[in-house]
């Protein structure tokens, strides 16, 4: 097997190869994975004392046992049970009918043992006409789908070899890797002080993954914002370069290497189902910003309790941003935030106005058209609603096309237009939030994380990057109020007569929070998005009032959607209602 490193981190796998993984069933058998796998089986279920392991009748304690038992299992994948004694006498214990049993139990827990694993293959490619990057399906099927169909084939002997018997339900399971991911190291046009530490880091061309794949990440929260500070945090930091991979997303119209270490490798993958990866073209012009991901936490103390920080490296005009590599960071919401606050950062500066909300444009079957923008902090009910109008709107509705699920930036055209743009081509959104069924109707490409937990999350495309790009002038701008109920004073949509009234509402930002941070009850953050605006609250607001007036200006209606989210008892009828009352709106203007 062309397996160069094979690394095991908690519940994680991680082999590193950069050729065909294996050409047989034998192969596998005879390789350091497989002998590391039984191996690492028989420790754990010595340290549990199973009694499978007596009822074997081998002394997997000893130095010699697992070899034998390696042995017996490889020539059980050619033959039956009773052949097998023949060419190797110490497997006759396993034809007494107790010993049978058990070792047929052993095969079946070791299969269901490597299962237990998330796995991830990562094929370090060489630059080149001739590299995996370049022929990436052929690159897959001789690697990941290889090494698959392999390891359930050699399950299926050897367990019909033991028994003697045939199955008469087969069960397709996914039995090699979950990840796949074909790594170049580049030319990425990178300052010299970012050049000597991160240029070795290979970057990922193509990534393959098996949906639904389904993560349980150490914690499933995100504490407090993200700080900006006066060192780079990149300053006499050393790493281990082999431990480290590069996404290099597209985050709109940016282009920002996020560098992971492997022990984040799940997390770093899922980027996959939010941000297109950027172009060979984009890569070699530079990134916008780097992002650190899993930095040696006591390289990071220099920062305080809570070390999630980002750095404005003006001389080299690029943002920089680094999280330790800690249990308590082990959450997409950190991933995910900081690229989006970076993002914001930059879009600041390029005199665009950051929005943390859900834009979406909706085609009616009359012919008319509404970009509907819903800006809100985090479990306000924007994405729900739109949910909500997709599925109750299918009368009058053609299509509804997603621009951002989270995050994006508005513009101020020649004429005078505010027009929007996004940053993600896919969505992270609460799995109790969703609409029934949803979920399970786009399964078959969602990454789920900890559906067992408060605040599970499905993440999936939900949109393309043309989409993303293409800038649509709004018609109608809305703050997500979570928090009130509705009555003759405080009705579902309510629409602003002035740009002072606007302004306050959404300058207040508040929100009931629902479990998605460490926030409860009501709170209050700056226009509802911490990701940017208040580390630059000046130039923001210069922004804001600019865009709301504009707005105002050229006929884009503002006002508040009363989604009642965060009211207990109103997780799927605040959403419904709400979208009710935006459908009825849009059906009288047009």
């Amino acid at each position: 097997m062309a397996i160069k490193r094979f690394v095991r981190d908690e519940g994680q796998c991680i082999i590193y190869t950069d050729g065909k993984i294996c050409e047989s069933r034998r192969e596998v058998l005879h390789s350091d994975l497989f002998e590391n796998m039984v191996g690492l089986f028989i420790e754990e279920q010595l340290h549990n004392h199973s009694p499978l392991l007596d009822a074997m009748g081998i002394d997997l304690a000893s130095a010699r046992g697992p070899r034998q038992l390696v042995n017996i299992l490889c020539a059980l994948c050619e033959h039956p049970l009773k052949q097998v004694v023949a060419i190797l006498p110490a497997a006759d214990i396993f034809l007494q009918d107790k010993q049978r049993r058990a070792l047929h139990e052993f095969v079946e827990r070791l299969y269901d043992y490597w299962r237990s694993y998330d796995r991830y293959m990562v094929l370090l490619a060489k630059p080149g006409p001739s590299s995996l990057d370049q022929r990436p399906h052929r690159a897959f099927n001789e690697t990941l789908v290889a090494l698959g169909h392999h390891i359930r084939s050699l399950y299926r002997n050897v367990c019909e070899n033991i028994t003697g018997t045939h199955p008469r339900v087969y069960r397709h399971l996914a039995a090699g890797c979950k990840v796949g991911l074909i790594a170049v190291p580049g030319h990425a046009n990178l300052p010299p002080l970012y050049d000597t530490l991160l240029g070795e880091i290979p970057l990922i061309r193509q990534v393959w993954i098996t949906p639904p794949m389904i993560l349980d990440p150490p914690i499933n929260q995100r504490t407090g914002q993200f700080q900006k500070v006066a060192t780079n945090p990149l300053h006499g930091l050393t790493m281990a370069k082999d431990e480290w991979l590069c996404y290099p997303a597209q985050v709109g119209e940016l282009v920002i290497f996020v560098y992971f270490h492997h022990r984040f490798i799940g997390l770093g993958t899922s980027l996959a189902n939010l941000f297109e990866l950027a172009s060979d073209e984009q890569i070699a012009a530079g990134p916008d910003a780097v992002y650190l991901y899993g930095v040696p936490p006591q390289h990071m103390e220099q920062f305080g309790e809570l070390p999630t920080v980002f750095f404005d490296d003006q001389d080299n005009n690029l943002l920089v941003a680094a999280v330790p590599l800690e249990d308590r960071f082990g959450y997409f919401g950190y991933l995910k935030k900081m690229i989006l606050t970076q993002h914001n950062i930059i879009m600041m500066r390029r005199g665009r106005m950051p929005f943390h909300g859900a834009l979406a444009r909706i085609l009616l079957k009359n012919g008319q058209a509404s970009t509907i923008l819903i800006i809100g902090d985090t479990a306000a009910g924007k994405s729900e609603t739109l949910e909500a109008f997709r599925v109750q709107g299918q009368g009058m509705i053609h299509e509804m096309r997603i621009i951002a699920d989270d995050m994006g930036s508005l513009a101020i055209d020649d004429q005078g237009r505010v027009i929007g743009y996004g940053t993600e081509v896919g969505a992270f959104i609460r799995l109790d939030d969703l609409q029934q069924g949803y979920a399970f109707g786009q399964i078959d490409r969602a990454i789920i994380m900890s559906p067992q937990r408060v605040n599970a999350r499905v993440l999936l495309p939900v949109t393309t990057i043309e989409e993303v790009l293409a800038g649509h002038a709004i018609d109608l701008l809305l703050y997500a109020n979570n928090y009130e109920e509705v009555d003759g004073e405080h009705p579902l949509v309510e629409l602003f007569a002035d740009t002072g009234k606007a302004l306050q509402v959404f300058r207040e930002g508040a929100v009931m929070a629902k479990g998605t941070t460490t926030s409860t009850g009501l709170v209050h953050s700056y226009f509802a998005n911490i990701f940017g605006p208040p580390q630059y609250k000046e130039l923001h607001g210069e922004l804001a009032e600019k865009t709301f007036c504009a707005a105002m200006q050229t006929g884009t209606r503002i006002g508040q959607l009363r989604t009642r989210l965060g009211i207990p008892g109103h997780g799927i009828s605040g959403p419904e209602a709400a979208a009710k009352a935006l459908i009825e709106l849009i059906a009288v203007d047009n």
